[in-house]
């Protein structure tokens, strides 16, 4: 290891058919060698926002919020992205997201940058994703709370003694210390994960010299992290010569999909603020890239967060990801709906049908839900509903009392039961094109990118 490289890590811490719609759709080695071609990262923008888009039709409304953004004087970077798990739903493939995502570009003649996202992404399932995607959300959960071997735990505590002597981090009350207990119980707890990350990391880099964006997920886990463990996990990533430009923690709160945070809001701005100000010392101390920044999973529709998180955002000159996802599908279904006839019965049948299954669809999303099935309707009542009522009870608009928290969620999950409609699904998207379109654009830009993004 060369002697720069060690010195300077001891001194850091001073500082219809599924086929129709498939086609739609030393101690520790502290710099470790590459195996392979090392990639050279592209570099993401400052504020980027990542946009779900289950049935691959509503790009270019998602990017027309960035272009609306963009005519306010604000970048946002559109990053379409989706999961193994979503396409294996959808019958979709990779490079259906790409194709969307460029069709999208050249109909808007958007000269900003763009990426496509591998979501949620792991040594099984990256392979398929390789030649379309530009930016890898790296996921190791299942790794997480393993630990590494006893003595790769002591030998990363030994490398990285500077964690343990009493420091000031700007953004951080007076002088913060790591004790020595800590440093050992995160380390058995993450090590192995950010390990497994690395060789995720190196996999991709070796298939794609020409560079990528790497992020690393560490949300999908019990418990928040603190800012202590948070950075632990970042010394860990240097270790490893990770350069990702985001990494997803574990939030203090709820993040339940498609409703807004459960939690303090003082105290998620306070510990939101706390990670910021890791984040930057970690980039000095470690030599990690310049623009890394925090990105937010379940990140849409958590309306009484963004007037937060703008704030710590502005006292830190930080940058954000958001992810959106499931947010645009819902959309979908509000457009559908509010389309009235056969579109409104489509839904209502999808709404039925999800009720029947809502333990299997719920299942795989059991810890970003919070749902009361005693607060469901009867699939009865909402076949007698007009087009305003269901849309009163699935749009986010908690001030309305006919919006159903409840609802929306088993319909946040419930997008299988579309895709079981096949073509008829798609060919209701397609007849309710442009009221379809209006809702997602005005859902992302005035409900998320305004509030969050431009509101002074």
């Amino acid at each position: 290891m060369p002697k720069k490289s060690r010195s300077r890590l001891a001194t850091a811490g001073a500082g219809g058919s599924r086929a129709a719609v498939k086609d739609w759709v030393d101690t520790l080695v502290v710099l470790r060698p590459f195996h392979g071609v090392p990639a050279k990262p592209l570099v993401l923008g400052k504020f980027s926002l990542g946009v779900g888009d289950r049935f691959g039709r509503q790009a270019v409304a998602q990017l027309r919020a960035c272009q609306l953004a963009a005519d306010h004087g604000v970048e946002i970077i559109p990053v379409w992205n989706k999961s193994n798990r979503e396409h294996a739903i959808i019958g979709s493939e990779p490079t259906a997201v790409r194709a969307a995502a460029d069709r999208a570009v050249q109909s808007l003649g958007w000269r900003k940058g763009y990426h496509v996202d591998a979501d949620h992404i792991g040594l099984k399932t990256v392979d398929r994703f390789i030649d379309s995607s530009d930016f890898f959300t790296i996921d190791v959960a299942d790794q997480i709370g393993v630990a590494a071997p006893e003595d790769e735990i002591r030998g990363f505590a030994a490398g990285h003694a500077e964690l343990l002597r009493p420091q000031r981090i700007d953004g951080l009350e007076g002088v913060v210390e790591i004790s020595h207990e800590m440093h050992l119980q995160t380390a058995r707890r993450y090590l192995r994960a950010v390990r497994q990350a690395g060789e995720i990391y190196r996999h991709i880099a070796a298939k794609k010299p020409d560079g990528f964006i790497a992020e690393i997920s560490m949300d999908e886990t019990d418990t928040p992290q603190s800012w202590a463990e948070l950075l632990i996990i970042l010394a860990a990533i240097a270790e490893e010569r990770i350069p990702i430009q985001t990494i997803a923690p574990k939030f203090f709160g709820r993040f339940n999909k498609g409703v807004d945070y459960v939690g303090s809001i003082p105290e998620f701005e306070w510990r939101f603020s706390q990670f910021l100000a890791v984040i930057r010392h970690a980039v000095a101390a470690y030599d990690l890239p310049q623009n890394l920044k925090i990105s937010v999973h379940s990140g849409s529709d958590k309306f009484s967060l963004y007037a937060p998180i703008r704030r710590a955002l502005a006292r830190f000159d930080a940058g954000l990801h958001l992810k959106t996802a499931g947010t645009t599908w819902l959309e979908e279904v509000i457009g559908l709906a509010e389309s009235g006839g056969d579109s409104l019965a489509l839904v209502k049948e999808i709404y039925a049908a999800a009720l029947d299954h809502r333990a299997e669809l719920c299942a795989p999303y059991a810890t970003v839900l919070d749902l009361d099935p005693t607060r469901l309707p009867s699939a009865a009542e909402v076949s007698g509903w007009d087009a305003v009522r269901f849309v009163a009870a699935l749009r986010h608009e908690p001030q309305n009392p006919l919006f159903n928290p409840h609802l929306r969620q088993l319909m946040h999950v419930g997008y299988k039961i579309a895709a079981q409609q096949g073509l008829r699904y798609l060919d209701a998207l397609d007849a309710c094109r442009e009221v379809i379109a209006r809702n997602v654009t005005t859902n992302l830009f005035e409900r998320h990118v305004q509030p969050l993004f431009l509101t002074p």
